[in-house]
């Protein structure tokens, strides 16, 4: 059903469809990013976060700054000794249509305050599609190389990436005391077909595409595995600087090569949209001849002076996009349709279907999104059907062929009963009286489907991280019973010390694999705060906003005991970027008696630590501010990031625990507010002098 303009909505119909999108759009994010599991295209998630936008620009009393935010990459793995990132390694937005690389100009120059005919240079070079890696340098050696990992902690590569050729020992000319080069590792095609054609030889399972063929190759224990590999890197940006050698991303392209580091020969400056777009269609048509794979163009802000204005979103950098190429198609047919439950009870369709090729891949399962898609759609069992795949998004059946539908196919219809515990799967309604396009079941704690899906989540990589216990092992522990709840997890060794159970006598564990197991969960003991609190699977809790929470209160023990306070929804709402919805659901779950129970047990097992300050020395870090008013050297965005950068939490309101607020002229209900707490308030020019910036 088309939506109604947003200019043609009330503000209360408004405000209940931008919190049901912020909700959705949150769910799509966990799939995606925590999940490894994407359930829409990424065009169609596009088009919510659009709609999500233009609620927010027509009712700007609905706008949260770096809302609906996710999380990059994966956790690293145990194999390797972990690398924190003293700058974080984030990913990047994306856009698909040329109008939007117009709106990300736009954007861009709102943000700066810049008039729209005001010259603004970009730098569009290939998207390479393979492992991103950071390279250390210091007095011009390479002492250490990690990988993303998460976006704030990778694994150490260093052994690995010394024998690629690409990634000099040393650089050349005169260098930064110490640069953290960063870049993509991937593979060529000739030598992807090389090592495919061992694989085969030996016996050994062949490696999908190059990018996968890359990631493993990178990441083997035996360096002289990776050397034989032929694995090549292409720098394009840098982490901590102790100096820059230029003040543009041309520059720095530049002085990369020079220093003997590979560049992208198609990197380009252009002077605008026009030749932005120009550019991405030259790429696009080199693509096929190129001899490694690349999935779009990225274009970035040249001057680096207003890179650094522009800052990070909690999910990518403003000044930086990725316009992506088209999806690539094929057809299948459609041999059953699936019905999964979800942690959250959510009852998710998947497709069976005969596998088929697609962009390199053999798909055999795909999304079919939701309910409401399945009948506008309308999919049914038997069709021959398009499906559809962009990079590592899930693959999606986009259509059926309706002159190809076999006469005794039937109209599909929904399950209203959950497949796992017999319990009503109900679709909640908005108070706007919209249903919510998710289907879920009602079961709650008797679902078994439920518990061992908030189970894997809670070990996830993302979450716990906690090796060995996968889903297979998750679902084999829960169905003998040893494992019911997160703190089972941490005494299962005791139980089996004392002979309650012999993880040896099933299949898969041997005695090695045991004593790793238990080496993992104790290793585990000690998580860092916001991956403890994104574990408990705290509904419309992801990455970003457990990390919210983390640098908000600080410890496991303030948080909860401030969603227990009768102002607790207050203070959490009043966490920039979190929200009603989200302020809501926190304290639903620390305020239900069950979770009460499971969380005491848990923490009787576990100690979360704090998250590590950012910009601790920065005499505001780790204080709650507020920017109220008309800022005149600064644009709000702007402000906050800037804040963010030095450490210091943003708020939307002021409260007893803003510690100062930024009041610049017109400054009202807030500025009294903060008068009448006796909170230090200051002017736009003493922040610039606060936090050494003059």
């Amino acid at each position: 059903m088309k939506k109604k303009p947003v200019d043609q909505l009330s503000p209360r119909v408004a405000r209940a469809e931008h919190a049901l999108l912020g909700a959705e759009i949150a769910a799509h994010d966990r799939a995606y990013y925590q999940d490894d599991a994407p359930t829409i295209s990424d065009a169609d998630y596009d088009a919510l976060r659009r709609r999500y936008n233009a609620l927010e620009e027509q009712f700007p009393e609905l706008l949260t700054a770096h809302s609906l935010s996710a999380k990059v990459g994966a956790a690293p793995s145990q194999k390797f000794a972990k690398v924190r990132h003293s700058v974080a390694m984030l990913s990047l937005g994306n856009v698909f249509a040329d109008e939007e690389v117009y709106e990300f100009v736009a954007r861009v120059k709102r943000f700066l305050g810049l008039a729209e005919d005001a010259p603004l240079a970009f730098v569009a070079e290939p998207k390479i599609d393979g492992l991103s890696c950071s390279l250390r340098y210091e007095r011009g050696a390479l002492v250490q190389a990690a990988t993303r990992g998460d976006g704030f902690e990778g694994e150490d590569v260093t052994a690995n990436v010394r024998t690629l050729a690409d990634a000099p020992k040393h650089l050349r000319g005169d260098a930064p005391a110490a640069l953290d080069v960063r870049g993509e590792v991937y593979m060529r095609h000739e030598d992807f077909k090389t090592l495919n054609l061992r694989q085969a030889e030996a016996g050994k399972p062949l490696y999908a595409n190059p990018r996968n063929a890359a990631a493993g190759s990178l990441r083997q224990l035996d360096a002289a595995i990776t050397a034989s590999r032929n694995l090549h890197f292409f720098a394009y940006t840098w982490g901590e600087a102790s100096e820059l050698p230029a003040q543009t991303q041309t520059g720095m392209l530049a002085f990369f090569e020079k220093a003997g580091l590979p560049v992208n020969p198609l990197a380009k400056r252009c002077a605008n949209a026009d030749e932005m777009i120009a550019h991405y269609r030259l790429i696009e048509q080199k693509r096929a001849t190129l001899g490694y794979d690349i999935d779009g163009v990225v274009y970035k802000v040249d001057d680096i002076g207003l890179q650094n204005r522009l800052g990070f979103a909690s999910r990518a950098p403003r000044w930086a996009v990725a316009h992506k190429f088209p999806a690539e198609r094929a057809t299948t047919i459609l041999r059953d349709i699936e019905i999964q439950v979800g942690r959250t009870g959510a009852l998710t369709p998947v497709a069976r279907l005969d596998p088929v090729t697609v962009g390199g891949v053999v798909v055999q399962n795909a999304t079919l999104h939701n309910e409401d898609e399945i009948a506008r759609k309308d999919i049914r069992i038997g069709d021959t059907v398009v499906v559809q795949r962009a990079g590592d998004v899930i693959p999606q059946v986009v259509e059926a062929l309706l002159d190809k539908r076999p006469a005794n196919a039937m109209p599909y219809a929904f399950p209203h009963i959950c497949p796992a515990c017999g319990s009503a799967a109900l679709r909640e309604m908005d108070e706007s009286g919209a249903a919510d396009v998710v289907r879920r079941c009602t079961g709650g704690l008797i679902c078994p489907a439920q518990a061992v899906e908030r189970l894997k989540h809670f070990c996830s990589r993302l979450a716990m991280d906690i090796e060995g216990l996968g889903d297979r092992q998750i679902e084999l522990f829960y169905k003998q019973g040893i494992v019911k709840n997160p703190a089972d997890i941490f005494t299962l060794q005791k139980r089996s010390a004392r002979g309650a159970f012999d993880l040896t006598r099933w299949e898969g564990f041997g005695e090695t694999s045991v004593r790793n197991l238990f080496v993992a969960i104790e290793a585990a003991r000690k998580p860092a705060l916001n991956r403890f609190i994104y574990a408990l699977g705290v509904r419309r809790i992801g990455e970003t906003n457990a990390r919210r929470l983390a640098r908000h209160f600080g410890s496991f023990e303030a948080l909860r005991a401030a969603a227990l306070t009768d102002d607790g929804l207050a203070e959490i709402n009043a966490i920039d970027g979190v929200g009603a919805v989200v302020a809501e659901a926190v304290v639903d779950f620390f305020r239900e008696a069950h979770n009460e129970t499971v969380l005491d047990e848990l923490l009787a097992e576990v100690a979360p630590q704090p998250m590590e300050a950012v910009a601790a020395s920065s005499p505001v870090a780790g204080k709650t501010v507020v920017f109220t008013g008309s800022l005149e050297r600064l644009t709000r965005d702007e402000a906050k990031a800037q804040a963010e950068r030095f450490g210091a939490k943003v708020a939307g309101s002021v409260s007893k625990k803003t510690d100062l607020v930024v009041a610049g002229p017109g400054a009202g209900s807030k500025l009294a507010k903060a008068e009448e707490l006796g909170i230090e308030v200051i002017s736009e020019d003493d922040w610039f002098k606060r936090t050494g910036q003059e």
